[in-house]
């Protein structure tokens, strides 16, 4: 099994990206890049611990290969707004690729300038050695499957799947 961590917004959608796409073996929402230990959701929100919301994808590369996983990551949210995704505003909602290794840097690297072409505005993603992943709370894992009918699901969540999966769709 292979590992990434992403931060793209908001961990349910990030996590609800990739839940379910063949080859990923298991995807957790958590907290990483910041100078806290055992960070908490209420304290990320605050914006001063320096985590960002990030998923930590578990994947089978015989199945789908990391530069797959980048190419949803770059689907799923903009990463081309500093700081943010949508309302969704504070350091914690960064672009991010947190790499573990050196192949996977120079993949993120390589796939930033590749995917960069595509916007009008220049990628702020931030591509950085994993330090400490801390595993969420229980109440934000599954968020989306196990909260389909909350407003934020609704209204933030459910779009965005859509529109991945319908880009995406062989993937799924």
């Amino acid at each position: 099994m292979a590992t990434a961590v992403l931060g793209g917004g908001c961990f349910w959608c990030v996590e609800g990206a990739f839940k379910n796409m063949r080859g990923v073996e298991s995807v957790l929402p958590g907290y990483s890049g910041g100078n806290t230990t055992n960070p908490t959701y209420e304290a990320i929100c605050s914006g001063t611990t320096g985590h960002a919301e990030v998923v930590e994808i578990k994947f089978d590369q015989s199945q789908i290969s990391f530069e797959t996983i980048l190419e949803v990551f770059f689907t799923v949210h903009d990463p081309t707004q500093l700081n943010r995704q949508g309302n969704d505003v504070g350091t914690q909602y960064r672009s991010v690729i947190f790499y573990l290794d050196q192949d996977q840097k120079r993949i993120a690297e390589k796939m930033a300038i590749e995917f960069g072409e595509y916007f009008s505005n220049d990628l702020v993603t931030e591509i950085s050695p994993l330090g400490t992943f801390f595993i969420a709370e229980i109440t934000h894992h599954d968020y989306f499957a196990n909260n389909p009918q909350s407003r934020y699901c609704q209204m933030v969540v459910a779009p965005k799947l859509k529109k991945l999966r319908e880009k995406l769709s062989h993937l799924y």
